[in-house]
């Protein structure tokens, strides 16, 4: 596994003024060098406030967060672990400030929203830069250093690793997608943010809806919007498929919560719980993955036993439309940067 950029001892030099990501290594400030209690003998008593977005229905609320504050409580080395789901702290940009003054010390985001402090690192979501989640996790292990290192670099953040939330796809109402252009004037609701604007292009929507997340229930039963993009395991959870009855298996994005912990979080651990925080989080990401297939299938054998449900599955759709559309558009529209990143992800493709 790589060497993640949190480690002590390693300097990165700042994506922000190069025309390519370098890393040249980067330095934590993780707790006493002692590694264990006080000098006193006494435990060194840390209180772990950690966020999501997620609610209590999700795979990443139970087979994620969930799991965290369990192991982390029970090895009885000072921690105790808040949980506040549901973004209950707040939407994930707003959480963002919180994470880096220290007030959110453990926080799962979308790499959309942490585009709003650090555009670059938003094309992780760019729709099919990774080819599957293994790719992604691949890329997360051997070829992440830079361009998290200098997500740190400006943010004070680290990314610590990254949580599979399921691949999204398209939900609708009456409207089996098989190609780009039977998304053309569709009225699909999409997250207000630049990222997932670009995606609504790369993918063929022309008429994107951006209402909030609160609004998008009552968006999809008015018919303001026919149709959504989510993993399944969210679109169920927020009950969206009590309203729309088709589900899209295009998998047009993996789907991706990234372990966020500040500096400051680290500068209030020793060295053991230091280690305990990242190695439990690392061990957490295979049960998780796990966790989100096992539901995902579990919801799409519902959908496919339901009568009034459709699921138009990946072999029918044409699935090269759909990603050399994507591909082409973010290699045109992308520049600087932000496009020395893409490019270096997708070169890591199989």
């Amino acid at each position: 596994m790589r060497t993640t950029p949190l480690r002590r001892g390693v300097v990165v030099t700042s994506l922000i003024a190069t025309s390519a990501l370098v890393l040249s290594g980067c330095s934590s400030s993780g707790g006493s060098s002692d590694g264990g209690d006080t000098a006193d003998g006494a435990v060194n008593e840390v209180t772990l406030t950690v966020a999501t977005s997620q609610n209590e229905q999700t795979p990443n609320y139970f087979c994620g967060v969930d799991l965290l504050k369990e192991r982390l409580e029970g090895a009885d080395i000072g921690f105790t672990v808040d949980l506040y789901p549901a973004s209950q702290l707040g939407p994930d940009a707003d959480r963002l400030p919180q994470i880096q003054g220290g007030d959110i010390d453990i926080d799962l985001q979308g790499a959309s929203a942490m585009s709003s402090t650090f555009e670059p690192i938003g094309v992780v979501d760019a729709a099919y830069v990774f080819d599957d989640i293994d790719h992604a996790f691949d890329w997360i292990d051997n070829d992440s250093d830079e361009l998290f290192g200098a997500f740190h670099e400006a943010t004070g953040v680290n990314i610590v690793d990254g949580w599979f939330f399921g691949n999204r796809t398209f939900t609708t109402k009456d409207l089996p997608v098989t190609s780009p252009s039977d998304l053309e004037g569709a009225p699909i609701r999409f997250p207000n943010s630049p990222a997932f604007l670009a995606n609504a292009a790369a993918l063929g929507v022309t008429n994107p809806v951006s209402v909030a997340v609160e609004e998008v229930y009552t968006a999809l039963q008015q018919g303001i919007a026919v149709g959504q993009e989510n993993p399944i395991v969210a679109t169920h959870s927020s009950s969206y498929d009590e309203v729309l009855n088709t589900a899209v298996l295009n998998n047009h994005q993996v789907g991706i919560h990234w372990i966020l912990v500040s500096d400051k979080t680290y500068e209030k651990m020793n060295d053991e719980q230091t280690a305990l925080l990242e190695e439990t989080i690392r061990e957490i990401r295979p049960e998780n993955r796990a966790c989100v297939d096992e539901e995902t299938d579990k919801i799409l054998d519902e959908y496919r036993t339901d009568s009034n449900f459709t699921v138009v599955e990946t072999e029918d759709i044409d699935m090269d439309a759909f990603r050399t559309k994507a591909e082409d558009y973010f290699t045109s529209n992308y520049s600087g940067d932000i496009l020395s990143a893409y490019e270096a992800i997708r070169a890591t493709a199989g």
